[in-house]
């Protein structure tokens, strides 16, 4: 089992960014992982809102597995334990309120 990390630090605004596509659009990854995410929120401030998204496909058909809300200033990573995914998948980071902030990703994969 090989293990992987690659660290993302995107602008997000009130357009969806698609962490793994790496874009606006959404491209389902499929390739079988044990995934894990961690993303820190701590540039946000009192007044912002995030949400944040896992997108995973269930017998071919693709739901939110996981949905967080962050709003104000954050002190801590969200960390999105580990699951495994492999059917079609991707997590979406979209600004709510407030301003585009740098929004700092580690996503963690074993295949």
């Amino acid at each position: 089992m090989a293990l992987s990390i690659t660290n993302f630090g995107p602008t997000v605004g009130t357009s969806p960014w698609f962490v793994v596509s790496a874009s606006t659009t959404k491209t389902d990854q499929t390739d079988d992982s044990m995934l894990q995410v961690h993303i820190g929120l701590s540039n946000m401030t009192a007044s912002e809102q995030y949400r944040i998204r896992l997108y995973e496909k269930i017998n071919g058909v693709q739901v939110v597995y996981m949905e967080i809300i962050k709003t104000g200033a954050q002190s801590r990573p969200v960390v999105i334990p580990g699951l495994i995914v492999g059917e079609g998948w991707e997590i979406e980071i979209t600004k709510l309120a407030g301003t585009d902030r740098v929004i700092n990703v580690s996503l963690r994969k074993a295949t």
